[in-house]
């Protein structure tokens, strides 16, 4: 009786365009020319098709916070900084979908001080982080079927040990629906 008073809400951003794409490799005056044949004409949506992009994204309400002071999993499998943002494009009345998440590595960690970019540690052991990290990507699994994780850490400064407590509890949570992929942009910059 009261569903009218609520009001859903996001945290998050939502944008949504027209776009028109040109597909063809020649010019306009190539296509004008006098020693270009004839052609059929052909429906304006084929030659300059309309697409409608949509981008929305979502942030968890679960271990919301500032960078550098809320990092890491809780007890309940939630990251921190959790997003999740999904690109709609709809084209000739066929709607396209793909979403991507992101949030903290789901490992107990930390980084304490307010100098910028403080040391991280780990702040509970492997077997205690087991629980959470399934829970997490249990969620995640139940929610998206399979998921490809891309590990962004640097691996070999200061965020080794976050990338190898990651690395490990992937190895151990050993499920066929998971795919890791370790991307470290320190060496590809």
């Amino acid at each position: 009786e009261v569903d009218f008073w609520i009001l859903p809400i996001i945290q998050g951003f939502v944008q949504i365009e027209e776009l028109v794409v040109n597909y063809s490799d020649s010019s306009d005056d190539d296509k004008s020319s006098p020693e270009t044949p004839p052609q059929e004409p052909t429906c304006v949506d084929d030659v300059h098709p309309t697409f409608l992009v949509a981008l929305i994204s979502r942030r968890s309400r679960h271990r919301a916070g500032m960078r550098y002071k809320r990092r890491g999993v809780d007890k309940n499998g939630n990251v921190a900084n959790y997003v999740e943002t999904e690109q709609l494009i709809h084209v000739h009345n066929h709607t396209l979908s793909y979403i991507q998440t992101r949030g903290s590595v789901p490992v107990f960690w930390s980084q304490v001080g307010y100098r910028y970019n403080p040391r991280p540690r780990l702040d509970k052991s492997e077997n205690e982080t087991v629980a959470c990290f399934r829970a997490h990507f249990e969620e995640q699994l139940k929610n998206y079927k399979k998921q490809v994780i891309i590990n962004l850490v640097d691996q070999t400064g200061r965020e080794k040990i976050i990338g190898d407590a990651y690395l490990k509890q992937v190895l151990l949570y050993n499920n066929a629906n998971l795919t890791y992929v370790s991307f470290d942009f320190h060496e590809h910059w």
